[in-house]
């Protein structure tokens, strides 16, 4: 039996949803040139991508017909390329730490803990740094200051 799956149930697994007009063009592109097969289905789906109109407030999805594909290795490959060439590149700017983040590649999990690790540590060393100047012997301590009594001018 030969797995096969759908254009729509591909699309969810993007890492980049507003890139999914351009991951349908490809997909089309390499179906036209024979990379792998695949069939157009009757159905069509909305893509996750929003479109606004110029100069308004509306915002609304493009539907596309489905398709079956053929899923061998060949395609698996070809997706993971695709998914991976339209996955943003961070150039600038500061990525926001999030579980989302983490799980898309978009933050070095490993680099991230090895900072947090490192400024805990930091952190923990200042503390007891505090805590050992603040806790002085009495010998080290200054003696207390006497009151001094003025005498009273009348």
């Amino acid at each position: 039996m030969v797995p096969y799956i759908t254009l729509s149930d591909q699309i969810k697994k993007l890492h980049h949803s507003q890139r999914s007009d351009t991951f349908v063009k490809q997909l089309r592109t390499a179906v036209r040139e024979g990379a792998f097969m695949a069939a157009d289905l009757p159905a069509r789906f909305p893509l996750p991508k929003q479109y606004s109109k110029r100069g308004s407030d509306v915002i609304y999805n493009r539907t596309v017909r489905d398709m079956v594909i053929d899923a061998t290795p060949a395609f698996e490959a070809w997706f993971e390329t695709v998914n991976r060439e339209l996955t943003p590149s961070r150039t600038g700017g500061r990525i926001k730490v999030s579980a989302e983040a983490i799980e898309a590649g978009l933050v070095d999990f490993k680099a991230l803990a090895a900072q947090t690790r490192e400024k805990m540590g930091t952190s923990f060393k200042k503390r007891q740094a505090l805590g050992k100047s603040r806790a002085t012997t009495d010998k080290t301590k200054a003696p207390p200051k006497k009151a001094v009594v003025k005498p009273n001018k009348k």
